[in-house]
């Protein structure tokens, strides 16, 4: 049996969650999140409690009890708290700036790098050259925050780039000096 599956999810207080035609939809204070459902998986919404059960007892089934279960739990926490992702611009005149619905990055190279931000997802920078990008839609935040560290991946010698707060370099050591 599914661990994960077999967990009701349950309803904040101030969410509105509704199954129509395939689709999951959560609606709360942080915004509206859409899941397409599987076919032959019945979701059943009772009591503030969301449970999802599964057709069969074979392995594919099993495994996408659990993913679909998981998926909708972020969706009910994403349209009730939402989801932030923090990033560090690391390097002498690295910089960035929100200018209505694009960042501006000052990265090293010899022209602005302008990101468009996308629908639902909202980003702030503060003093310190912080980036956060917060949303309703776990996978959009995590994918946005993904686009922006491929703009100037972290160097390996002096660490210059942009990176997860929390991630850990690997340095490498640079080329040893004369004799």
């Amino acid at each position: 049996m599914s661990r994960i599956g077999r967990m009701p999810i349950p309803i904040p207080q101030g969410t509105k969650v509704e199954v129509r035609d395939g689709v999951f939809m959560a609606e709360g204070p942080k915004g509206r999140v859409e899941q397409s459902l599987f076919p032959g998986f019945p979701v059943e919404v009772q009591d503030g409690v969301v449970n999802v059960t599964r057709p069969g007892d074979s392995g594919p089934d099993r495994s996408r009890h659990g993913l679909l279960r998981a998926l909708l739990a972020n969706a009910v926490q994403g349209a009730a708290g939402g989801f932030s992702k923090q990033l560090d611009i690391v390097g002498v005149g690295y910089r960035a700036e929100v200018k209505g619905s694009h960042v501006q990055f000052a990265l090293g190279y010899s022209h602005p790098v302008l990101y468009d931000i996308p629908e639902g997802i909202k980003i702030e920078i503060d003093k310190s050259n912080r980036v956060t990008v917060s949303g309703a839609d776990r996978q959009k935040v995590g994918q946005v925050a993904a686009e922006i560290r491929g703009l100037r991946r972290p160097d390996p010698y002096k660490g210059k780039g942009i990176k997860y707060t929390n991630e850990v370099l690997r340095r490498k050591v640079g080329k040893a000096g004369g004799k």
